[in-house]
């Protein structure tokens, strides 16, 4: 099976989609440079070759890119494989994908979704391991309380809180980004 990737300038920097015949293997979030984009794939998919997308596949990146310039995109029809991921993993990501965009979750809401309420922390693991950024939607898992919690991604937090801001999330509202904002009523 072929491994195929394409790089992709999105409104929060050059984004890549990774996919093999026709389903979506990994969407990494940006880097510092191209360069090191392809490093970073190279060191996870070292048979990929950077390819022109077809259109199936051009069709994906451009709902991503409607989705982060703030358009209410939902993915959560596209093909996605997640490997060698454990099968907990799986059903946590299959839990997280149903998160409508604006929309967020808690580790611990999942945990409990899956029957298991004290796993919020392998749910925060699985989503450190989520190789399908965005299409798999872990920034929009949050810790308690609606904290935003980590996030493994190049930028960290700030790129989490960003998309969210994208999708317009309430929850960001709540994030030290606007802590010396006070509302004046007039």
């Amino acid at each position: 099976m072929t491994t195929s990737f394409a790089l992709f300038d999105t409104p929060i920097g050059t984004c890549s989609l990774v996919w093999q015949d026709r389903t979506i293997v990994g969407l990494r979030l940006p880097e510092p440079s191209a360069a090191a984009t392809r490093t970073r794939i190279a060191r996870r998919w070292p048979d990929a070759e950077e390819r022109t997308p077809d259109a199936e596949v051009q069709a994906v990146i451009d709902r991503v890119l409607a989705l982060l310039s703030g358009q209410p995109v939902d993915l959560a029809d596209v093909p996605l494989d997640f490997g060698a991921a454990p099968e907990f993993h799986k059903q946590i990501y299959g839990v997280a994908r149903t998160i409508p965009p604006g929309q967020t979750m808690t580790y611990g809401e999942i945990a409990k979704r899956l029957g298991v309420p004290h796993e919020s922390r392998e749910v925060g693991q699985a989503m450190g391991k989520n190789p399908i950024a965005i299409i798999m939607p872990c920034h929009r898992v949050l810790g308690a309380d609606g904290k935003m919690g980590g996030f493994s991604a190049s930028g960290g937090v700030a790129i989490k809180r960003r998309i969210l801001e994208i999708e317009g999330a309430a929850a960001v509202g709540a994030g030290p980004l606007f802590a010396g904002l006070q509302q004046r009523h007039g």
